[in-house]
């Protein structure tokens, strides 16, 4: 028996001197002592070690009353922390390592406010629980009073950094400030600095990234204080220090344990761990009767084992050494093992162990107690006999729960789940509230269930804007020329041939529609001229302009007729529809402004008269997520008569403009669900051939006209939750 021990006292020292070497040689930070220091409703924890500033994030959990301190990349010596000192307010303190360091827990007795600050080898933590009007998980470190000094502090830059996975806000002073952090709700989480101004250069709007844990910041005074506004990502975590002049905002990405989970209303155990170490690998039932054991972590010290024939007793002492718990056996646990392992946790040490010799483990708080699994399992039988026995002997009692929002006659089928088989459900439709009958443990879950469920139906507000952009330009150059000559007696001027003796040309464009005043200087009224080019750009009231020009002998002999017509148009319309609706989640709204359009119908009854909707449509299904979000499906239609296209019978044809998809947009976010973009051009040229295409004097025989026409149609969307606050509780 002695040789034994004297094997295992050797054992513990290689892995104590295994785990120091480790240790020594990478010369991490250590956590060294905690001191809790303090009287009533104040306490001062000061954490010691060997380091020289650390790296580390405080942040609060359930309402405030448990104080959580992260130091980052620091361990723990092998023997343990001290823990010093005495605080009403301080009731336990817990220490563990995890993955990124050291992470301290403070259970308070109540909700506390605290600020903290570091210095070469410690952390200063001082609580303060006389405000209980504010709970602490609203307030983050706050900055020590500063220095005397006149006049306010002045902000002079807020800047956003991003390092290692991790953002932060830094607030550059001129002076150290007093601080606070407030968040209300899923809102934007604020930093207000006690008197204080901002500089007159200081830029006051800055944003992030889409997808960054900050998305935008915010700069405002008012009332001789200097508030901080950053919108964030909904389950980030922010910690604010002061750093001389600065204060440093981080905000890091939340870990398993921070992320949003469900309730639990109804529970089949009463057990809980008490500390870290012993949670992370024991369960509520044997560990060779779980289910779900191949995917079970590991986090115990790794060790070396090696025995033969080695008593069980022993073996679990050194391993209740090792991995410092309690490890209580029975009387009929016994017998011997052999085992040889290399670099294992302990925990899984543990397990492998009991499963080789047919034994089980329940725990107890911090207690491991150690009986053979028909022993365990036995007792597991009698525990629920035991329950069902006392369900069965336990006075019923009847309770009447309102309800305000839900319906009481579809949420008595859940209800009746959570009942025993004594007990009983009933509506009582004109007051809307349940009637339940049942044992006292039965009816608190059925109350936390209707309290959960009971909420108000979130509202949603969703407002479409559909934007219209539409301009249009046209140009058109025209020409009309033409002329007489003659030679004949009359006029004097002979040929002097038999034949011809008299010789006449003109234009053979006749064209009695043209507009023929101006063409003479003498009269407004003047034959249709015959053109030899008769190309006119359209002009007329209000469109375009032409000019005349007459030229002629004194004789009559020679006569040339000149007529320029152009006409150029530019005309830019935009229209801005906006329809917005109200509505409860997962319910179909529906909203529609616009005429209908008459048509005549030909059959062989007659000729009817039908109509056509032309109007501006907005369908959507909203559905609000628990975050926040809003998933919808969406259908926006906007139909107007075209009267510039109309059918033989002068009926309009219908401009039909529709978008239909499914999207999820953050509560009060604006989205662009979609847009399109048309040009048309055009450029068109009447001509005579062969001389419209003669070089610079083509352009006397040419029409030209350009045509350029765009539109573009963008549709934006905007969802708001008008009830936010009393449908999504924190």
């Amino acid at each position: 028996m002695g040789r034994q021990r004297g094997v295992i006292a050797a054992v513990i020292g290689l892995v104590g001197l295994a785990v120091g070497g480790t240790m020594a040689e990478a010369d991490p930070p250590m956590i060294r002592s905690v001191e809790v220091r303090g009287e009533g409703a104040h306490a001062e924890v000061a954490i010691r070690g060997a380091f020289d500033v650390p790296t580390y994030a405080v942040r609060t959990r359930d309402e405030g009353r448990l104080l959580v301190i992260e130091v980052a990349g620091a361990t723990l010596p092998s023997d343990g922390i001290e823990a010093l000192g005495d605080s009403r307010l301080v009731t336990s303190t817990t220490a563990a390592t995890t993955a990124r360091g050291v992470r301290l827990e403070l259970q308070l007795s109540r909700a506390a406010r605290y600020r903290a600050r570091s210095g070469s080898g410690r952390i200063f933590i001082a609580l303060d629980a006389s405000e209980e009007t504010v709970p602490a998980s609203t307030v983050a470190p706050a900055a020590s009073r500063r220095p005397a000094a006149e006049g306010p502090a002045t902000v002079r830059d807020v800047v956003i950094e991003r390092r290692d996975g991790r953002e932060r806000v830094v607030v550059e002073l001129d002076r150290p400030a007093t601080f606070e952090v407030r968040r209300d709700g899923q809102g934007p989480a604020r930093l207000e600095i006690s008197d204080a101004r901002l500089a007159p250069d200081l830029r006051r709007f800055r944003r992030g990234l889409p997808e960054a844990l900050v998305r935008r910041v915010n700069v405002r005074y008012a009332d001789g204080r200097a508030t901080i506004e950053v919108e964030r990502d909904g389950t980030t975590q922010g910690t604010a220090i002061r750093s001389g002049n600065r204060i440093v905002w981080l905000f890091e990405p939340p870990t398993a344990s921070d992320r949003p989970r469900s309730r639990t209303v109804a529970r089949e155990t009463d057990y809980a761990a008490e500390t870290p170490e012993v949670a992370a690998f024991l369960s509520d039932v044997p560990l060779q009767v779980r289910g779900a054991r191949a995917a079970r972590r590991y986090s115990g010290r790794r060790i070396d084992l090696d025995f033969k024939d080695a008593d069980i007793h022993n073996i679990l002492r050194l391993l209740s050494e090792v991995g410092g718990v309690n490890i209580i056996t029975t009387d009929d646990v016994g017998g011997s093992v052999t085992i040889r392992m290399r670099n294992v946790p302990w925990d899984q040490a543990l397990e492998v162990i009991l499963q080789a010799k047919g034994l089980g483990m329940v725990r107890q708080a911090n207690l491991i107690r150690v009986a053979p699994l028909s022993t365990l399992e036995r007792e597991r039988e009698a525990a629920i006999a035991r329950r069902k026995q006392q369900e069965q002997l336990a006075p019923l009692e009847t309770r009447i729960v309102p309800v305000s929002y839900a319906n009481p006659t579809k949420l008595a089928p859940r209800i009746a789940e959570l009942l025993s088989e004594r007990g009983s459900v009933n509506v009582d439709e004109r007051t809307n509230v349940l009637i339940v009958r049942d044992i006292v443990d039965q009816l608190d879950d059925v109350e936390e269930l209707v309290r959960t469920l009971d909420t108000q139906t979130p509202q949603v507000l969703i407002e479409a804007r559909i934007v219209e952009a539409t301009s249009q330009y046209t140009r058109d150059v025209g020409i009309q020329w033409g002329g007489d000559v003659t030679a004949s007696s009359a006029n004097g001027n002979p040929t002097g041939l038999v034949f011809p003796n008299n010789v006449g040309f003109t234009g053979g464009n006749y064209d009695n529609r043209s507009q023929t005043a101006g063409l003479s200087p003498f009269t407004q009224q003047v034959n249709p001229p015959n053109y030899l080019v008769n190309l006119p750009a359209i002009t007329g009231t209000g469109q375009g302009g032409a000019l005349g020009i007459t030229l002629g002998s004194v004789g009559g002999n020679v006569n040339l007729n000149v007529r320029l017509s152009a006409a150029e148009a530019n005309g830019t319309v935009r229209i801005v529809s906006s329809p917005r609706i109200l509505t409860l989640t997962n319910h179909e709204a529906h909203i529609a402004q616009g005429t209908l359009i008459p048509f005549s119908q030909v059959s062989a009854q007659g000729v009817n008269t039908a109509f056509q909707e032309a109007k501006l449509e907005l369908r959507v299904t909203p559905q609000v997520t628990a975050d926040g979000s809003v998933l919808m499906a969406v259908k926006l239609t906007r139909d107007e008569p075209d009267f510039t296209r109309t059918s033989t019978r002068g009926d309009p044809t219908i401009l039909k403009r529709e978008a239909e998809t499914t999207l999820l947009i953050p509560d009060g976010n604006t989205a662009v669900i979609g847009g399109i973009y048309t040009r048309n051009t055009g450029r068109n040229v009447d001509q005579v051939p062969f001389f419209g295409d003669i070089p610079v004097l083509g352009v006397l025989f040419q029409r030209r006209r350009v045509r350029d026409e765009r539109n573009e149609l963008l549709i934006f969307l905007t969802p708001r939750i008008v009830n936010r606050a009393e449908a999504l509780p924190e």
